[in-house]
């Protein structure tokens, strides 16, 4: 039997939720390494919500913290809270005692798009939709979500599939 085509990457409502929450924070004040925190943040959380914060057997939940996690404490952006690392000099959100990193951004969201600069791209279309709503909308965690992400987040997930992702090549039968 040989070996299986890869299918291509594909970008789905978990990378535009980041995407997008990365803008609002940037927009809402954060620097760049915590946006992305924020944005990486807020999609695993909402996953999390979605999947009913389920855990496997021996496993803890995304609010319980590991006994050997750092003290986290709160933070808000407009009304929506998230933990975050006391220990970091700028904002770095935690979930389940570990911290997301633009390191783990890049990793889990934007090596999807290929290259970096399919990704700033996107990045760039992702702000100038949140530069389109005021601060109000993007502070209110309910707003945020039923006026900006939801309404276009098949949209930019088939949109952004399409644009900046390749199939790979089919693998080599031997």
């Amino acid at each position: 039997m040989g070996a299986r085509a890869k299918r291509p990457l594909r970008i789905g409502r978990f990378a535009v939720m980041a995407i997008l929450q990365a803008a609002r924070a940037k927009r809402l004040g954060l620097p760049d390494e915590s946006a992305f925190s924020w944005g990486l943040n807020r999609a695993i959380f909402y996953a999390a919500a979605k999947r009913g914060f389920r855990s496997g057997p021996g496993e803890q939940g995304p609010h319980e913290a590991r006994p050997e996690a750092k003290q986290e404490s709160t933070y808000y952006l407009g009304d929506e809270m998230a933990y975050r690392d006391p220990a970091s000099s700028e904002p770095r959100f935690t979930i389940g005692g570990e911290i997301q990193t633009k390191a783990d951004f890049d990793r889990q969201v934007a090596a999807r798009f290929g290259t970096e600069r399919n990704f700033r791209s996107a990045w760039r279309e992702a702000q100038e939709i949140i530069a389109g709503f005021d601060e109000e909308t993007l502070g209110s965690r309910s707003r945020f979500f039923s006026q900006v992400y939801k309404p276009r987040r098949d949209e930019l997930a088939t949109k952004w599939t399409e644009e900046y992702t390749v199939a790979p090549a089919p693998a080599k039968q031997g």
